[in-house]
């Protein structure tokens, strides 16, 4: 909970530095997210979504700072075949996600970003599907989040382009830098999985 108030505490900060009226706006799109290598070598990259509201606080004419609160599907997928059966896992994390980007314009419509980004687990579920010539079948399994470290932290690098003065489209890539298990959910292993994504999508600033 302190790490939450501290990811909002830097959205209410940057007001601070504003040198001009902030302006607010939502977002929504894709994700594309994945599971370091590092004890899911079989696993794949699954499709989610993200949305949620961000504030624009210009520090000049070309730099600003854009915090975010964001609802994001995270995760990642298995597959593996067997005597014609195809079976099916997907580890679905979803996150509240409060990304803090900075923000270069290099012209008036196309703007570089960087920044860190802070996530709060608040669901775990495992799907499992199961599919052949005769038909599928799945079922959702609701995880323990103890064994899931409920804090994320990341850093995003990212670019983006007004269309209009109220639509824009942007894409961002986060990298992962903390484990998303717990080392005693599996003490046999040290091993490091870190939750990576891609995702773009649109923007409508009021």
């Amino acid at each position: 909970m302190k790490k939450l108030f501290l990811g909002l505490g830097l959205v209410a900060g940057t007001f601070a530095f504003a040198q001009t009226s902030p302006s607010f706006g939502l977002k929504a799109g894709l994700n594309i997210s994945s599971i370091s290598d590092d004890g899911y070598e079989d696993s794949k990259s699954k499709a989610g979504f993200y949305g949620g509201v961000f504030m624009n606080a210009p520090l000049s004419e070309q730099f600003s700072i854009q915090p975010e609160v964001m609802y994001s599907q995270l995760g990642a997928k298995t597959d593996y075949k067997l005597a014609g059966t195809t079976f099916s896992n997907e580890l679905k994390l979803d996150y509240i996600t409060v990304p803090v980007m900075f923000q270069f314009r290099a012209t008036p419509a196309f703007y570089l970003e960087a920044g860190p980004e802070f996530g709060f687990l608040v669901s775990a579920k495992s799907k499992n599907t199961v599919s052949n010539g005769n038909g599928s079948g799945s079922d959702t399994n609701e995880l323990n989040k103890d064994n899931f470290n409920g804090f994320n932290f990341g850093l995003g690098l990212g670019l983006g382009f007004d269309i209009t003065k109220n639509f824009g489209v942007n894409a961002r890539y986060t990298a992962g830098f903390s484990d998303v298990t717990k080392p005693e959910s599996d003490p046999s292993t040290d091993a490091k999985n870190r939750n990576n994504n891609f995702q773009v999508g649109l923007s409508y600033k009021f």
